[in-house]
């Protein structure tokens, strides 16, 4: 494995880049090699659809995500929930 794909401050960046996007939310980012999974519960989520949500947060990370040797090849789950629903879970 070469030194770009592993970063352990990646899923720290992507954290951070979510929680500026979306302040106030919690952020869950786990994982390495290029494959991550995440985990956002923001109220900014209320009244949206999935698809609508899940771009918000892609958006936050498109920095991580960009280019051939970008620190995140995947994000195998994406999971996203206002409070309600993650309280209901």
């Amino acid at each position: 494995m070469h030194g770009h794909n592993h970063n352990p401050n990646t899923a720290d960046e992507a954290r951070s880049a979510i929680e500026t996007a979306l302040p106030g939310a919690i952020v869950h980012v786990e994982g390495s090699g290029g494959h991550f999974r995440i985990r956002v519960v923001s109220p900014e989520f209320a009244g949206k659809r999935l698809l609508a949500k899940q771009r918000l947060v892609l958006g936050a990370i498109q920095p991580l995500l960009a280019g051939t040797s970008a620190p995140i090849h995947a994000v195998d789950e994406l999971i996203c929930l206002t409070p309600e629903e993650a309280s209901a879970n």
